[in-house]
Parts: C-alpha cells; structure tokens; sequence
C-alpha cells in the first residue's frame, strides 16, 4: 500500500527503469490523486514522492518526464476543483491536467470549471475522450476543455467530420491498443483501426495504459501492433516520431530534435 513520499518514489522508479530498459526516452505519466487524497493522505506525499524519483529520472534512468495531474470522471466535478487547489503549490512539478477513469456517463462538459482554472494556471490540458465513449466526447474536449492532445480517440474514426478537424489542427491522438482490447474497445488487436488511423493522416501515437492492470508497457503495445497490424518500418518509424511531436516538450525544443534524431537513425 503507498502510504510515505518513499513509497511513491520506489513505485516510480520501478516504473521508470523497467521504461528505460524498454527504450523509453521520455515519459508524460499520469497521477490520480484524489483516490489517494479520499484515504488520508496529502497532496505534498503524493507529489512530492513522484518528483523525488522524476527530478533525478535523467540521472538515474536516461529518461526525461513530465508530470500530469488527472481527475477520476466519476468522481464530481467540485472533487476535481479541490484537487487543483490542493496542489497549487506543487505546479512547479505538474506539466498539465488530464481526465480519466470510466467515460460512459461522464461527459467532458462536466469539468469545464476545472480546466478553465487549470489554463488560467498555464497547464497543459489532455482528457481520455473517444475510447468507451463516443465521438462527440472528443468534440466536447475540444470545444469547452480546451485540450491540446486526445488521449485514446480511437473513436474519432466514427465522425469523419471530427477526424477532418483533428487532421488539420493536428491534434494528437494517443493510443493503447492493448488496453482497448481488455476494454473491449475492440475485439481483437487485429481489429484495431490504427492503420486507417495513420492512412487518414491523423497524429497518432502507440503508448501504454496503467500497464500493471492491462498488461502492457509501452514497447509491448508497439510490438502487439507491429506483429497483429502487419506494420511497416515506414509506419513504425511515424508512430515514433509522432510521440515526440506530441510530447509537451516546446520548452526543451533542443531536446524533442535529439530524440527525433534517435529515431530517425534507429533500424527496426
């Protein structure tokens, strides 16, 4: 059970190391605090515990982060706004927000307030939106969240309108077949719409789902989908790139162009 800063640190690097030995050269991973905050604890052991592994990651682990704050959509919408007060004074160490857990019956429009006051905060915005619930949850994130990057939105491919939009505004997708298929999503990973995705010209990336529950991390979901969707090196090389382009690393542009660079050289 995390109860102490020090198990929240162990449980990151553990995360991390098992990232880096997978390839990993950058992580956006998300936090739920509000499960932990409704046991008793504080928002400082719950930060601060991740930042002692993610501010020494670099060092220890070859791997460069960012921490992003995610509010549990079943939970009520003035819970997410007492979670954003809570952890104001650790922004220094939050990227962004997100939104995750159960869509069905959690539409985006329920938390605008929140990701109003997270932007006037300057943090970044994702949701989860398009996985179990449909299209128009993606459009509602879009228009009254604000987000920059769609998490999952395999949905998207229902409304081709929707997937016109996210093509020209290049909003990123960020996929994780592995755990559409335990969601049922789809029914098998041969049924994934990830190529018509990529055909479509959409920004999409292959990445990991609270892989301890799902059962993969990211290098497991990119070689289920090379091995179930037949994909080539061309495409491969895309998802890879498409990561680091959607990654919200603007303020480390010298870095985002190493990585690129890593890529580009890597041979599949």
């Amino acid at each position: 059970v995390l109860r102490t800063e020090r198990d929240f640190e162990d449980l990151a690097n553990t995360y991390l190391a098992r990232a880096a030995a997978q390839g990993v050269r950058h992580a956006e991973i998300f936090f739920d605090p509000q499960a932990h905050l409704a046991r008793g604890l504080d928002m400082r052991t719950v930060v601060e515990g991740l930042w002692r592994a993610l501010g020494r990651s670099e060092e220890n682990h070859g791997v460069s982060t960012r921490l992003i704050l995610c509010f549990l959509r079943d939970e009520s919408a003035d819970s997410a706004l007492e979670t954003l007060e809570a952890a104001r004074p650790y922004l220094d160490r939050i990227t962004g927000i997100g939104l995750d857990s159960a869509e069905v019956g959690h539409p985006p429009a329920k938390f605008r307030q929140v990701y109003e006051t997270a932007a006037g905060l300057g943090l970044r915005r994702v949701a989860h939106a398009g996985e179990e619930g449909p299209p128009e949850y993606i459009t509602q994130s879009l228009d009254l969240l604000g987000i920059e990057r769609v998490d999952h939105g395999l949905r998207c491919m229902e409304d081709p309108e929707l997937v016109e939009r996210l093509v020209r505004e290049r909003i990123p997708l960020t996929l994780c077949p592995l755990s559409n298929v335990r969601l049922r999503t789809v029914d098998t990973l041969a049924d994934h719409p990830l190529p018509a995705m990529l055909d479509a010209g959409l920004l999409c990336t292959v990445n990991s789902d609270d892989p301890a529950y799902f059962g993969g991390y990211a290098d497991d979901n990119f070689h289920a989908v090379r091995e179930s969707l037949g994909l080539t090196e061309d495409r491969l090389r895309e998802l890879a790139r498409n990561s680091f382009l959607a990654s919200f690393l603007e303020d480390d542009e010298e870095r985002r162009a190493r990585y690129l660079a890593e890529v580009d050289a890597y041979v599949f």
